[in-house]
């Protein structure tokens, strides 16, 4: 085993060869400099085995290396701040904005007002620490980017000995907890679209269609939508969806500011019981931890998104406030009858709102391709190995079994508040708020260390607990409130 004369200041990594396993056998906690510098610096992976020569160098300590990752992304099409700020707005604009009036059906208007921005803010918040420790870790294994499952894994990786054996697990965890979210989002879609496409058909047509069947209809043109694999492909889709969107946005609004009641007429605060499903509700609708990575990532000048301002803090700072108006308004001019999407309240007498209800179930049915296009690259990266020639028509295959599951899912929950509650408080919980917490405790458990009186430690301890009664909570009441519905439906 041979080893490489290098400054005091970096510690080669030795291969050495493993002649049973045929294979180069390092330390664990090497192994991430190994497969991320090899993959994202150019060297051919294929040359770590029966290779005596070190590929990489691992600095003592990153504020010493002097690496800037920022220098090192080769992007062919590097994004401006506004381009950024447009794709975050994109990316955290969705059908949650419709379902914000119901979160404040379940917390009241003043407590909803405070309780969006406190949620606003912690979820930025934990943007922030994410984004800070991939630049960390970044230059602590010299590599110039990394997304979110890559981050949990390089930083267990690069953090504490006791925790690397957890690599592997925080990896799979993470795109877990990514699949079901987005998964769980498209099962939503599907909802949203039925349902408002049945009221409308039902007025006009004076039928009585179940909505499951509705839900069923929408299986084949889903499966064909979704047979598209390339994203290039899926942005003309995603630019009619825009366009379709903010116009139906646009006259839902026209109809919120209609003869607004007095807010005396509407509670402040409701009961701790719903306020669960507020919280599902709001952080379903506010976070948007799945595009921060790549949007970072592919920034041309990456230190503006989280400086100050900032891209993160001013498309944030949009974002809850276009919300808070939403949910404040909408539940002010509903009241109790305020359904799921707000789409729902409207006039079903009047075209122009019907007309809304089909813009915005046609923008959201379009929208399903992009967002079921990242669960499927996860899924697919995962499996897709196991194929070998046949592998295009067995990506085929997987897409339709997705996005048929996704429907009968659909089918089993047509309840649209629950569930949309459900899939905040499951994922988003663990996704926004647990996971940036735990992974900046690994990054700077060692260095800088945990602060005068573990300062970082107590803060991360309490953004965990704030994740973990949600999580609880919300996913409780939420299968309470599913299962209540279900049985009135019967």
């Amino acid at each position: 085993m041979l080893s490489l004369e290098v400054a005091t200041s970096l510690r080669p990594i030795v291969t050495e060869y493993d002649p049973k396993k045929r294979a180069a056998r390092t330390e664990l906690a090497d192994m991430v400099l190994t497969k991320y510098k090899c993959e994202k610096n150019g060297v051919p992976i294929t040359a770590v085995a029966g290779s005596t020569t070190p590929l990489v160098e691992k600095p003592a300590l990153d504020e010493e290396a002097g690496y800037n990752p920022f220098e090192h992304r080769n992007l062919t099409h590097p994004t401006s701040d506004m381009d950024t700020l447009i794709h975050l707005l994109k990316g955290s604009l969705g059908s949650g904005i419709l379902a914000m009036p119901m979160a404040f059906m379940n917390a009241g208007l003043a407590f909803g007002v405070v309780a969006t921005f406190a949620i606003g803010f912690i979820c930025t918040y934990c943007v922030h620490i994410l984004v800070k420790c991939s630049h960390v870790i970044c230059r602590r294994i010299q590599v110039p980017s990394l997304g979110f499952a890559e981050l949990a894994e390089a930083a267990f990786l690069a953090g504490p000995q006791a925790v690397h054996k957890f690599s592997g697990l925080a990896r799979a965890l993470i795109n877990l907890f990514l699949v079901v979210d987005l998964l769980g989002c498209c099962c939503v879609y599907i909802v949203f679209v039925a349902t408002n496409i049945k009221q409308v058909v039902d007025h006009y047509a004076d039928s009585k269609i179940d909505l499951r069947l509705y839900m069923v209809m929408l299986a084949l043109p889903l499966v064909l939508l979704n047979m598209i694999r390339n994203l290039k492909w899926l942005a003309p889709f995603s630019m009619i969806a825009n366009l379709l969107m903010a116009t139906g946005v646009g006259i839902t609004f026209y109809y919120v500011f209609i003869d607004l009641p007095s807010i005396d007429h509407r509670p402040n605060f409701t009961s701790l019981h719903q306020l669960p499903l507020f919280f599902g509700t709001a952080i379903f609708a506010l976070e948007g931890i799945g595009v921060v990575m790549p949007l970072e990532n592919n920034m041309k000048t990456p230190s503006h998104f989280i400086g100050c301002p900032g891209v993160l803090n001013i498309g944030m700072a949009i974002v809850v406030m276009l919300y808070t108006g939403v949910g404040f308004f909408g539940f002010l001019q509903y009241g109790d009858d305020t359904k799921g999407s707000i789409t729902l309240n409207l006039p079903v007498t009047e075209v122009l709102a019907q007309s809304v209800k089909v813009m915005i179930a046609v923008a959201i049915f379009l929208t399903y391709g992009l967002q079921f296009y990242v669960p499927m690259e996860i899924i697919w990266k995962s499996i897709g190995h196991r194929f070998g020639a046949h592998k295009i028509a067995a990506e085929y295959v997987v897409r339709a079994l997705l996005v048929i599951a996704t429907v009968a899912i659909a089918v089993a929950i047509p309840q649209l508040g629950p569930f949309i509650s459900l899939v905040g408080a499951v994922c988003l919980s663990t996704l926004g708020l647990m996971f940036p917490a735990i992974i900046e405790l690994v990054t700077y458990w060692e260095s800088p260390g945990m602060g005068s009186c573990y300062w970082r430690l107590w803060k991360n301890f309490f953004i965990i607990l704030f994740g973990i009664l949600g999580f609880i909570t919300g996913t409780i009441t939420s299968i309470e409130e599913i299962v209540a519905e279900f049985g009135g439906t019967e």
